[in-house]
């Protein structure tokens, strides 16, 4: 199993957004779709989860270093976000 590691980004993004601090990680964990961003050169995990009251989709924006996980910010998606990303091969499915 590989190490999860919250960057100071994330903290501050979970902070921000009022977000459980366990949501990025089971995002992570539990991701139904996974992308290779080739604009930021970040992996992309997107799962639906419940949050603020409604289910929807997020994204954590991660690296894999060795055996060890970045997580780097989180956020909800759109459902126009994600499907222009992939539709102008910003992401690319893994």
């Amino acid at each position: 199993m590989k190490e999860i590691v919250y960057t100071d980004h994330l903290k501050f993004r979970i902070k921000l957004r009022h977000i459980p601090d366990s949501l990025p990680k089971e995002i992570y964990l539990g991701a139904k779709e996974r992308y290779f961003d080739v604009k930021t050169r970040h992996m992309v995990a997107v799962k639906e989860v419940k949050f603020a009251g409604r289910v929807r989709e997020m994204m954590v924006c991660y690296d894999e270093k060795g055996d060890r996980v970045e997580i780097i910010t989180i956020h909800p998606l759109k459902t126009y976000q994600k499907l222009h990303r992939i539709k102008t091969g910003r992401w690319q499915k893994l």
